[in-house]
């Protein structure tokens, strides 16, 4: 017993230590970010006030660079991001015709709950319309222009030529993000009948998808760069009213968040009854956890473990959460809708309806299977712009505010995948009354 505490009160300094090391890790990424946002400031208005139009626009492309380089690395790791999650997360279903019930019940809140998510995302920004009157594409007047016509003429039968691929390796090279879904989910499919065969070949992927999420941390630490160049260039280029959309964004994006923890809150009390305050007692602590650190994986150890005080099952927690931490991410899928589409504005490129009720099926499925780790949704907003032909550049412009968007998209995940995991208990009739603690 005396060996089984001390390894238990290790096992929780241990986890604790992550979670500080953690969260001083994303706020030190997020000042540098701060710091170079405001040295872009800075050095752009005074390039803007101070230089002549010829120095301005030389100025602006180059400085660009850095934002390149920051983009070219985060396209690099899509590709194997995407593949090596997706197999994983399917594959872990395990044999489908025993967890067939659990598992299509889980499915249903998944697939309605992204819905409503990228749904009230897209409602939100045509409604509110954060990046309109913000001309970012001036300094490519002609670019924008071919962007434009090549958006419009994106088509049913372009789409299913993005969606179906005739090379796996054609795809992965091009970043076809839907072609590779596709792939992906065929061989997660495959790699899940097998069994034990398999293993092997879930355990590969599983190593592979968490070496390429320690990847995503690298690369990250190359944003406060790509801030800095895409500032600087954008306020040499327009002056301060940059900051109008800014302004903007992040109150509307909150704006939106907090109806959509209305809508999964009057779901979850409907289903739940007079246990949801219980429950949002109970996981307080996660998403407090989660809210700070941005990172909805930092709080999964503790969130299992108030799940399963809170009465819900082992078995059904072990199943569902992870399986939400890859199909359910409500909060990071409404940012997705919110942040490609606004993108779009901010370069005043028009996309009618359709399209964007396409974008909207294409990031239902590209969203499956990208881990709740700090800014892993900006990979496939960058994916999403590209296939769209909005200029992917766009992203580094939101990301000097993006950690505080990361805060509450973050927090919402966590919410989401609580409530899922509690409703499909209850769906199963394995939600118990609640383990007293002493």
């Amino acid at each position: 017993m005396s060996k089984w505490v001390k390894g238990a009160f290790a096992h929780k300094s241990y986890i604790a230590q992550l979670m500080t090391k953690t969260m001083q890790k994303s706020n030190r990424l997020t000042l540098y970010i701060i710091i170079s946002m405001i040295a872009g400031i800075i050095l752009g208005y005074v390039i803007h006030t101070q230089a002549g139009p010829e120095f301005i626009a030389s100025f602006s492309k180059n400085i660009k660079l850095l934002t390149t380089i920051f983009l070219r690395l985060v396209q690099m790791i899509i590709a194997p991001l995407v593949f090596s999650t997706l197999v994983v997360g399917i594959a872990k279903l395990g044999d489908l015709q025993s967890v067939g019930r659990v598992g299509g019940k889980a499915l249903l809140w998944f697939v309605s709950a992204s819905f409503a998510s990228l749904l009230l995302g897209m409602l939100l920004v045509n409604l509110l319309q954060p990046g309109v009157g913000i001309d970012l594409s001036n300094a490519d007047v002609n670019g924008a222009k071919d962007l434009v016509g090549k958006t419009q003429e994106f088509s049913l039968i372009k789409f299913v030529e993005h969606v179906f691929p005739k090379s796996v390796f054609e795809a992965m090279a091009n970043n076809e993000i839907l072609q590779l879904v596709i792939f992906s989910i065929f061989f997660g499919i495959a790699t899940a009948a097998l069994g034990e065969k398999a293993k092997i070949v879930v355990k590969g992927l599983d190593a592979v998808a968490h070496v390429i999420l320690k990847m995503v941390g690298y690369v990250m630490n190359f944003a406060p760069l790509g801030v800095f160049g895409a500032i600087s260039a954008v306020i040499a280029t327009k002056g301060l009213e940059v900051f109008v959309f800014y302004g903007k964004y992040l109150l509307y994006f909150v704006s939106g968040i907090a109806i959509l923890w209305l809508i999964l809150l009057t779901v979850g009390f409907i289903i739940l009854g007079k246990r949801l305050p219980q429950l949002l007692k109970a996981i307080f602590p996660p998403l407090i956890i989660a809210f700070s650190t941005t990172s909805s994986e930092a709080v999964f150890p503790k969130l299992t473990e108030e799940l399963e005080k809170f009465g819900c099952k082992d078995k059904i927690v072990a199943f569902i959460l992870p399986l939400g931490y890859s199909f359910n991410l409500d909060g990071s899928m409404m940012y997705m809708t919110f942040a490609s589409i606004a993108i779009a504005q901010a370069y005043n490129i028009h996309l009618d309806y359709g399209t964007q009720f396409t974008m909207l099926i294409v990031l239902m499925l590209t969203s499956k299977g990208i881990a709740g780790v700090p800014r892993a949704s900006l990979v496939v907003v960058t994916a999403t712009c590209a296939m769209f032909n909005i200029p992917p550049e766009g992203i580094a412009l939101i990301l000097p505010i993006d950690h505080f968007c990361d805060m509450f998209r973050t927090a919402t995940n966590v919410l989401g995948n609580a409530l899922a995991t509690t409703v499909v208990s209850k769906w199963e009739n394995a939600l118990e009354n609640p383990v007293e603690t002493t």
